[in-house]
């Protein structure tokens, strides 16, 4: 497996991406293969994209103080 870090490129109607056969030279990839690419975005704040923010009603002082009292009874 490999892991490298480039950009998406438009061609025609799709996107794609460019592998360096530096990259390749390490694997026995070969042009037609069939790869797996797992895609990730490289920005800053990914589980805020993901998943939103949240507003809470309390601070997150008394949040603490709750799960600590039910946590270790204090």
């Amino acid at each position: 497996m490999i892991e490298i870090k480039t950009n998406l490129r438009k061609w025609g109607n799709s996107f794609g991406v460019i592998v360096p056969q530096k990259d390749l030279e390490s694997t026995n990839i070969k042009e037609g293969d069939e790869v797996i690419i797992l895609v990730r975005t490289c920005k800053d704040n990914v589980l805020k994209e993901m998943f939103g923010t949240h507003k809470f009603s309390k601070s997150t002082k008394q949040l603490m103080k709750e799960m600590d009292k039910e946590l270790y009874n204090d």
